[in-house]
């Protein structure tokens, strides 16, 4: 029996390409109103799960049921327009020239670059608010391909937003940033997760350092495998990010945010063994 507060339900979800499993055996709930962030190493299949979550891939095996559609049964491209998504890839997809306000906006006809379709005062209201959100508000009139990797990732979790997502779905929204970038963004992330308003939101990170205040719950993955899941507290432990890297892992908190370096002395204990 499905639960209706699932807005992501995987049971015994799989794929596979040719002979390699890029995730297997995965049972994950997501409900209404949790934050997940889901950490691993590379290749270690977050990107593939979250593909799953977005409907863009479907299982293998195992069944799949997404904002209470079940893949594989339902319309998948409208589906989609119900899941706000920022990823890497959708960056590259972005005319140069258009505009930033123009970029979120255009979200509402699901289309990547403005060509003829009409948007009325509300629409570019909403976007410019958006924009707002994420500290860009300044740059809606500057052309996407002038803006720095941190500016085009703050434009494009506005785009995810735009058309009020049941399921935001963000992956390594950090990647690349300088400290600076990175914390502001950070930050502004938390204010989201920390909206009761907000979507259901998984956020994908190689580090904890970019774990925002107010995400509720963790998944780790390694391998294709679930190494731990549940509530952040309990599942962000020393032994199971070490599991995760394959590292002796030191583990620190200050506040609501968590810092990860190799344990002092791990290389040299090594080499006696």
């Amino acid at each position: 029996m499905e639960n209706e507060d699932l807005v992501i339900d995987m049971r015994g979800v799989s794929v596979r390409r040719g002979q390699a499993t890029l995730v297997g055996g995965v049972e994950w709930g997501v409900e209404l109103d949790e934050r997940w962030v889901v950490l691993g190493p590379n290749g270690a299949g977050k990107t593939t799960l979250l593909r799953l979550a977005s409907a863009e891939v479907h299982p293998s095996e195992g069944e799949l049921t997404v904002l209470g559609e079940r893949i594989g049964r339902t319309d998948v491209f409208e589906l989609r327009t119900r899941i706000g998504l920022c990823t890497n890839a959708l960056m590259g997809r972005v005319p140069r020239d258009e505009k930033a306000v123009d970029v979120v906006v255009s979200a509402g006809y699901a289309i990547m670059g403005r060509w003829r379709e009409h948007y009325d005062r509300l629409d570019t209201g909403r976007a410019r608010e958006l924009l707002g959100t994420l500290g860009v508000e300044h740059l809606a009139e500057r052309e996407f391909g002038t803006l720095s990797d941190g500016e085009r990732k703050r434009v494009l979790i506005a785009r995810a937003l735009m058309t009020d997502p049941e399921l935001l779905l963000l992956d390594e929204p950090a990647s690349g940033l300088d400290l600076g970038a990175r914390e502001d963004l950070v930050a502004r992330l938390s204010e989201l997760a920390l909206d009761p308003d907000a979507p259901a939101s998984v956020l994908v990170t190689h580090h904890v350092e970019e774990i925002p205040p107010g995400f509720t719950h963790a998944l780790l993955l390694r391998e294709g495998a679930i190494v731990a899941q549940g509530l952040l507290d309990d599942v962000l432990t020393e032994d199971n990010l070490a599991k995760t890297f394959d590292q002796p892992l030191e583990l620190q908190r200050a506040g609501d945010r968590y810092f990860a370096r190799r344990k002092a002395g791990a290389a040299e204990a090594g080499a006696t063994e």
